[in-house]
């Protein structure tokens, strides 16, 4: 049954808004005055319009923001699998989310899923007309939950899913603000001090013709470096982050970016052992959903942020095409944790591919959650002595001039 946005007055005169399901537009507007509105307005809503049913300009889409966001869509992943789970039929436990959502957007896009589901259409259809807020893989898992009859718990794993991604992003996110938060106040307070206050000091001891200390020297140097310099530097700077954004879209140039961070010491470390949990994690579910390994590997691989490893990922998936066994496919590729590998031999031996997986995915975030936290703990105070000692040397350059011209007056 297709869905009509309207426009309508009720007996107060009061407008209102909102998303219906009728045969035709004759009818909607028949359902109307039987609930005593006057439609004002009936448009039948289109694949490809916005949610208030106009359509989406490119304006639009490039700066309106999703309906859901990461943890809006876990949330309401949960709740339709929780209602789909307690023997609740598809559509009416997306009648009553529609119903029970305080957001209106939200409310109109499950109501057009409604729609479009009581018209014929599977889940994972309606779901696919929605790019911007369904990944494919989120649909290809809802496909195979549909395919296999066991779509509540399809749904259950992908909410798990959804959950333990944003947890562990939550948690690095965590462990990087506060490193980040002082390396800005930091610089911020150098530049003014550098940049203000030494000059204002040192100019008081500009006519006093004695030689100033060699401290005092450098730091106006700089500080004069960095008064004329200092937009232009500003101005480089953010064109080589442009530049090196530009250069980073070209594959080549990405692959062998993602390819040298994943060799750093520290971060590359997290950055293997993060995209690994994200891999196994997405491929155990999908395999637990029952797509074939080859099409789940396909989609884990898109998962990737590292270009590297994606490319890694998609020459393994090369290797089972031609009969190689998913364990001896990864360990050939050394990016990839060797974790990863034995835990894939482990459910391909034990008949429990998917639940290794997981496991492995659940071992690899906590490894890189407890890689983040200590990092976290010892760049903290690196910091803070770091800025510190720069504080300090700033502090003597102003003060040595003034410890001078008192023993000189002594």
């Amino acid at each position: 049954m297709p869905a009509f946005s309207f426009e309508a007055l009720d007996a107060q005169g009061q407008t209102r808004k909102g998303l219906m399901e009728a045969d035709t537009a004759k009818a909607a507007r028949s359902l109307l005055r039987a609930q005593a509105l006057v439609p004002l307005a009936v448009e039948l809503v289109q694949t490809g319009q916005s949610l208030d049913g106009r359509s989406a300009s490119l304006g639009q889409r490039l700066f309106t923001r999703p309906v859901f966001s990461a943890t809006a869509l876990s949330i309401w992943t949960r709740q339709i699998a929780g209602l789909v789970s307690s023997g609740l039929p598809l559509e009416r436990a997306l009648t009553a989310l529609s119903e029970e959502s305080d957001d209106e957007r939200q409310r109109h896009l499950v109501a057009a899923l409604r729609a479009e589901v009581n018209a014929g259409a599977t889940f994972a259809r309606a779901l696919s007309q929605h790019p911007r807020e369904f990944s494919d893989i989120y649909c290809a898992v809802i496909g195979a939950g549909e395919h296999s009859g066991n779509l509540g718990l399809v749904l259950e794993r992908l909410a798990d899913d959804l959950e333990e991604r944003q947890a562990l992003k939550a948690k690095l996110v965590g462990a990087a603000l506060y490193p980040a938060i002082v390396t800005i106040v930091a610089i911020v307070i150098v530049l003014f001090l550098v940049g203000y206050v030494v000059p204002q000091v040192a100019s008081v001891f500009a006519g006093t013709k004695r030689a100033l200390p060699f401290l005092t020297v450098a730091m106006l140097g700089i500080s004069a470096f960095v008064r004329s310099y200092g937009l232009m530097m500003l101005i480089a700077f953010v064109l080589i982050a442009f530049g090196t954004r530009w250069a980073l879209t070209i594959g080549h140039i990405r692959e062998k970016f993602d390819a040298a961070w994943l060799n750093l010491p520290l971060v590359g470390k997290l950055a293997r052992g993060y995209n690994a949990a994200r891999f196994a994690g997405t491929l155990a579910m999908l395999a637990g959903a029952g797509v074939p390994i080859l099409k789940a590997l396909q989609a884990a691989a898109e998962t990737l942020n590292n270009r590297a490893l994606r490319a890694d990922a998609l020459e393994a998936l090369v290797l089972v095409r031609e009969g190689a066994p998913l364990a001896s496919a990864l360990a050939q590729k050394k990016r990839f944790p060797g974790l990863l590998s034995m835990f894939a031999r482990l459910g391909e031996q034990t008949g429990q591919l998917p639940v290794m997986l997981q496991r492995a995915a659940r071992q690899l975030s906590t490894e890189v959650q407890r890689r983040a936290m200590a990092l976290a703990t010892i760049l903290e105070p690196l910091l803070i002595v770091g800025m510190g000692m720069i504080v300090m040397l700033i502090v003597l350059a102003v003060l040595l001039p003034i410890i001078q011209l008192n023993q000189f007056v002594k």
